[in-house]
């Protein structure tokens, strides 16, 4: 993925482009017809604080056991992405993910110019906080978006001639991003040496070059349950994958 050219291309149009890149890509499920049964988490905790960065370079909430492992490829400034956080993330979390019959790893997919500088502040206070942060931009996330209807001409001109960095802070600056990620913990300061990362930035790119070449990923939110391409992008969709796997 070249993200000078991802990061710098024209907005025009923004609002429906963003729409019509978002919720294609799903195809087939998948279902197993047995009951799972739930497994204890440890002592004191329950499963939705278990959370970790993955070798594919997601998040993973839950039982690291699960027999059933859910995956979103997801663009936090996609509006069905956001949608899917907003009504999904409780009953996942209250009817799945805490029986420990279910995890959920979600992985930035790089769909839209801005998507990199949030992914990076996304995931810039590491495990822990991560799929709270999540939640709250999916939460806010129209704030953000009514901004890209109106995107000042000179502010994609100078995008031209920055680096994927910079393109990052730039974006995050002008939608409100940085502020956002101040006012829940984050310094200034590590905002930007988040956004100046030069090996987060790669790897960003590596995951969804990875997705498109391996995983034939073209749009978001893409969701696979135990390897399986769900049909589906919508809480009602996946969650019917999800009991007919057993859960």
């Amino acid at each position: 993925m070249n993200l000078r050219l991802a990061a710098a291309a024209p907005i025009m149009g923004a609002a429906l482009a963003l729409l019509a890149a978002c919720g294609d890509g799903n195809t087939t499920n998948t279902a197993a017809p047995n009951s799972i049964a739930a497994a204890p988490a440890p002592a004191g905790q329950d499963w939705t604080q278990t959370v970790s960065k993955t070798a594919d370079g997601g998040y993973v909430m839950g039982n690291p056991n699960a027999p059933l492992k859910l995956v979103e490829y997801g663009s936090r400034t996609c509006p069905t992405c956001g949608n899917f956080g907003r009504t999904a993330t409780r009953p996942l979390e209250d009817n799945y993910i805490k029986s420990g019959k279910v995890s959920y790893e979600f992985r930035d997919f790089l769909v839209h110019a801005p998507d990199l500088g949030v992914a990076l502040l996304g995931q810039c206070a590491g495990p822990a906080p991560f799929f709270g942060m999540l939640e709250q931009m999916f939460v806010d996330q129209d704030q953000f978006l009514s901004k890209l209807e109106s995107v000042p001409q000179d502010f994609q001109q100078r995008l031209q001639s920055m680096t994927p960095a910079q393109q990052a802070a730039a974006w995050v600056e002008h939608l409100g991003y940085l502020d956002f990620v101040k006012q829940r913990g984050l310094t200034e300061a590590q905002a930007r040496q988040c956004l100046a990362d030069t090996k987060g930035i790669e790897d960003l790119a590596k995951v969804s070059e990875v997705a498109m070449r391996d995983k034939q990923v073209t749009g978001t939110p893409t969701f696979f349950l135990n390897g399986e391409k769900i049909d589906g992008a919508s809480w009602p969709q996946v969650e019917q994958a999800l009991k007919a796997a057993g859960a």
